[in-house]
């Protein structure tokens, strides 16, 4: 069996990872206009790194829960006949020790270098200036996210648009299903016959098309799934 993953905010949120939508949600306080696009670091640099920054310290302090540990388990048992996508920057599914991983939007704790193109991880919370200059050529680095309005990485897409098409199983966990072209997914999965599972505590648009729902968080629900499959 091939089976394919999709994960959203909800995982991490059960880390103490803040969601940009629902209650409390980061797009509660702050445009995303002001912090999360091309327009807006070209503008204000500092403004946009002192909030990437902020995250990155709230992140730091976050550890994988059991809904990340359960997926690592999947990947052992169906090993390359699995894959892990990710609509999260925050890197906790590497450190719960995900390896067949295909990061849709990026990575937080990866920067790339407006003037070299240079790409590189970097752990800092702080640094002495903002915008902070790249390691190789002394230029402006940015977060390597995708940020609104910019195109996902291209290698990352086909890849997770070959397993929806090809997976026999697809399951959407944690994720409000409403960011494209991340959300065409398991609508992709289903309309090539693959059965949908959703692990979710709220109903999403995904709700209506999946052929199994587990209304849990995904610490206890993924662990469920682990159960079954």
């Amino acid at each position: 069996m091939k089976l394919a993953v999709l994960t959203g905010a909800g995982i991490s949120a059960e880390s103490g990872v803040p969601t940009f939508r629902g209650q409390g949600g980061l797009w509660k306080s702050y445009r995303p206009e002001d912090l999360a696009t091309p327009q807006a670091f070209r503008r204000n640099p500092a403004l946009v790194w002192e909030w990437y920054l902020w995250r990155r310290s709230v992140i730091a302090k976050a550890e994988p829960n059991a809904g990340h540990i359960a997926l690592v388990e999947l990947e052992k048992k169906y090993c390359e006949d699995f894959l892990l996508i990710t609509q999260n920057v925050d890197g906790l599914h590497q450190r719960a020790g995900s390896k067949r991983l295909v990061e849709l939007h990026g990575n937080i704790w990866r920067v790339k270098c407006l003037s070299c193109g240079a790409v590189y991880y970097d752990y800092s919370v702080s640094y002495a200036q903002l915008p902070p200059a790249c390691k190789e050529c002394g230029g402006h680095i940015r977060p390597d996210v995708v940020w609104f309005g910019e195109a996902l990485p291209e290698d990352a897409l086909e890849l997770a648009i070959g397993w929806a098409r090809s997976c026999d199983v697809f399951v959407v966990i944690g994720t409000s299903a409403v960011v494209y072209p991340a959300g065409e997914l398991p609508y992709l999965a289903k309309e090539h016959g693959a059965k949908v599972i959703e692990i979710n505590p709220e109903s999403t648009p995904v709700s209506p098309i999946a052929d199994v729902i587990i209304r849990e968080p995904a610490s206890s629900g993924v662990k469920k799934l682990l159960e079954v499959l």
